[in-house]
């Protein structure tokens, strides 16, 4: 699913909304987990998930196509953590 189809199944689902106000609050709501996370915050969203940052410390890496070493710097890398209650809808067993 991409942002535009999460927007429209917002709007479908709350038709006492504008379609451009449900994109509005989407856009704020994915902001804001940006500005956190590049604040060096951690946002959970209970029954959800996690988001965090975690650092990659630099490395020696190879070019896939010749074979090359190739210098990669430091970075920091989001990080998403399910929360249990997707875990547990993730994983329900078909009834046998």
């Amino acid at each position: 699913m991409i942002k535009s189809e999460l927007v429209q199944r917002i709007a479908d689902k709350n038709p006492h909304l504008y379609q451009r106000d449900v994109e509005n609050i989407v856009n704020a709501i994915l902001g804001e987990i940006t500005n956190a996370l590049s604040r060096g915050d951690r946002v959970e969203l209970r029954g959800f998930g996690a988001f965090s940052v975690k650092q990659r410390d630099a490395r020696v890496g190879r070019n896939p196509r010749t074979g090359q070493h190739v210098e990669v710097n430091q970075k920091y890398v989001p990080f998403f953590k399910t929360g249990k209650e997707m875990r547990e809808r993730l994983n329900v067993k078909a009834p046998a």
